[in-house]
C-alpha cells in the first residue's frame, strides 16, 4: 500500500504557524485590557480614597488648606489619568476585535486546508482498496483458469 502524501502539507503547517501567532497576538492583547483594566481600578480605589480624604479633612474643626488643595491636585491628576486609561481600553477593544477577526481568518485557511487532506486522505483509501480489489481479483482468476502444459 502506498503511503498518503499530502501535497500541501507546507502550506497547511505554515497556515497552522499562522494561526498559532494570531492566538499569541490576541492572548497579549488580552492580558494588555487585563493591565489597563487593573489600574483603572486601582485609580478608582485612589480617588475614593482621596475624596474620603478630604471630606475628612474639611470637618469641622482646623481646615488644612494646603492639604485641601494638595488633594484637589492630586485628584485632576488621577482623573486625567482615569481619561487617558479609557481612551487606551478603547484602542486596545479594537486591537483586539482586529485580531480576533484575523485569528477567524487564519482558523478558517487551516479548516479548509484540514478538509482538503482529509478527502485527499479518503480518494487515496478508496483507491488503493480498489487497488487491492484488482489484485485479488486477478489472483483468483489466474487459480481459477487452468494453467496450460507446455
Amino acid at each position: 500500500m502506498a503511503k498518503f502524501q499530502f501535497r500541501m502539507a507546507t502550506l497547511l503547517r505554515l497556515r497552522e504557524a499562522a494561526r498559532d501567532q494570531r492566538r499569541a497576538e490576541l492572548a497579549e492583547a488580552y492580558r494588555v485590557e487585563a493591565l489597563l483594566h487593573t489600574r483603572q481600578q486601582q485609580v478608582q480605589q485612589e480617588l475614593t480614597w482621596l475624596r474620603e480624604q478630604c471630606r475628612r479633612t474639611a470637618s469641622p474643626g482646623v481646615v488644612q488648606v494646603d492639604r485641601l488643595i494638595e488633594s484637589q491636585r492630586y485628584e485632576v491628576v488621577l482623573r486625567t489619568q482615569q481619561k487617558a486609561l479609557e481612551r487606551q481600553r478603547a484602542a486596545v477593544t479594537e486591537e483586539i476585535e482586529r485580531r480576533r477577526q484575523a485569528l477567524v481568518e487564519s482558523d478558517r485557511e487551516v479548516r479548509t486546508l484540514e478538509k482538503l487532506r482529509e478527502r485527499q486522505l479518503e480518494k487515496h483509501r478508496q483507491d488503493e482498496e480498489r487497488r487491492a480489489i484488482k489484485q485479488l481479483d486477478e489472483i483468483a482468476q489466474r487459480r481459477a483458469v487452468p494453467q496450460e502444459v507446455v
